[in-house]
């Protein structure tokens, strides 16, 4: 994985830490649902799903419990950046 890649999830890392933390209404867009039927055909990726295999924290739901830890979530955000998964 590229340098660019890394850095660029680094950044989305530590920016979902930030608005989770805060709880307002930037964490109910990011873990929100909407309301209605799904589209047909494959479904799009999501940050969340893609943030938790990088980080290696399994679950979207394991990766929301990590946040809430500030001294854990940036040992989590440096060993995935520098193992360059």
């Amino acid at each position: 994985m590229s340098l660019l890649v890394r850095t660029i999830r680094k950044r989305q890392a530590t920016f979902l830490g930030h608005v989770m933390r805060r709880g307002k209404l930037e964490h109910l867009v990011t873990t929100g649902k909407f309301e209605g039927k799904r589209s047909r055909g494959r479904q799009r990726e999501k940050i969340m799903d893609e943030l938790a295999t990088w980080l290696g924290t399994g679950k979207v739901l394991d990766t929301l419990a990590a946040v809430k830890d500030r001294d854990l979530w940036r040992d989590i955000i440096a060993n995935a950046y520098k193992q360059g998964t």
